[in-house]
C-alpha cells in the first residue's frame, strides 16, 4: 500500500511541499481503509517522502527530500535490467544480516507479535507464488522500518523497493512453487532469531535466506529465458 500511495503521489504530478490532503481525502481518493492508509503514511514518513502539518491549513504534504532520500527515489526509478537486479539482491543480501541484528536491539513484545503475524501470513501463501512474493516484501519492509539505523535501513529499503519494482512478474505455481515452503521457514527462522536477539542464530537465518533468495533468483532467471 505504501508503494501505491506514493505511485498516487507521483501521478498527481506533486512537488515538495505540496498538500496531499487528509487522511480521510487520501482513504477517500484510493479506496482503502483508514487503518491501511494510516500505516502505508506512517511508512512513507519513515522514508522522508511524506510529512504531516498540524493546524487548521495541516494535513499530509510531500517532504523535502534529504540527499539520501532523493538517492532512493533514483533507486526506484531506474530502469531495470538483469544486472541491476543482480546488483540490487547482493546488496540486499550483504544487508540482511546487519539489519536483521539493529532491528533486534529494539524488537520488543509488540514488534514481535507484529513480525510473527507477518509471517505467518506468509506462510498462508505457499501454494500462490505472487501473493507469497509481495507478503515477503511486506515483512521485510517492516524489518527495516523497526531498523534504529536509519541510513542502514533506508539503503536495504531502496534495495528491496528496486528488486520488487523489477522482478514483478512471477513463473505459474508450478513452476516455482516447490520452495515456497522451506522459504516459509526460511524467513520464520529469521523473525524467531530476531525476537530472541541471538546474532548467532540471525546470522544462520540470514545466510538461509540468502541461499534461498538465490535460488528463487534463478528460477525466476531461467523462466524468463524459456
Amino acid at each position: 500500500m505504501a508503494d501505491t500511495l506514493a505511485a498516487h503521489i507521483v501521478d498527481r504530478g506533486l512537488r515538495p511541499g505540496d498538500r496531499v490532503g487528509t487522511l480521510d481525502d487520501v482513504r477517500a481518493e484510493v479506496g482503502f481503509a483508514r487503518s491501511t492508509v494510516s500505516e502505508a503514511v506512517r511508512l512513507l514518513r519513515e522514508r522522508g517522502l511524506l510529512e504531516i502539518r498540524p493546524g487548521r491549513h495541516g494535513g499530509l504534504f510531500v517532504a523535502d527530500p534529504t540527499p539520501l532520500v532523493r538517492l532512493r527515489h533514483t533507486l526506484l526509478k531506474a530502469t531495470g535490467s538483469p544486472v541491476s537486479v543482480r546488483d540490487a539482491i547482493e546488496l540486499r543480501e550483504a544487508l540482511e544480516e546487519p539489519v536483521a541484528l539493529a532491528t533486534a536491539r529494539v524488537c520488543g513484545p509488540a514488534e514481535a507479535a507484529e513480525l510473527r503475524a507477518l509471517v505467518a501470513d506468509l506462510g498462508t501463501a505457499t501454494n500462490d507464488f505472487a501473493a507469497f512474493m509481495h507478503r515477503n516484501w511486506a515483512l521485510h519492509e517492516r524489518v527495516a522500518a523497526l531498523c534504529p539505523n536509519a541510513m542502514l535501513a533506508s539503503v536495504y529499503a531502496s534495495c528491496l523497493g528496486y528488486i520488487s519494482r523489477n522482478v514483478a512478474s512471477y513463473g505459474s505455481d508450478d513452476e516455482v512453487g516447490a520452495y515456497l515452503s522451506d522459504r516459509a521457514d526460511v524467513h520464520r527462522r529469521l523473525v524467531e532469531a530476531i525476537v530472541a536477539d541471538d546474532a548467532e542464530q540471525i546470522r544462520a537465518a540470514a545466510l538461509a535466506h540468502n541461499d534461498t533468495a538465490q535460488s528463487a533468483q534463478s528460477a525466476r532467471t531461467r523462466i524468463d529465458q524459456e
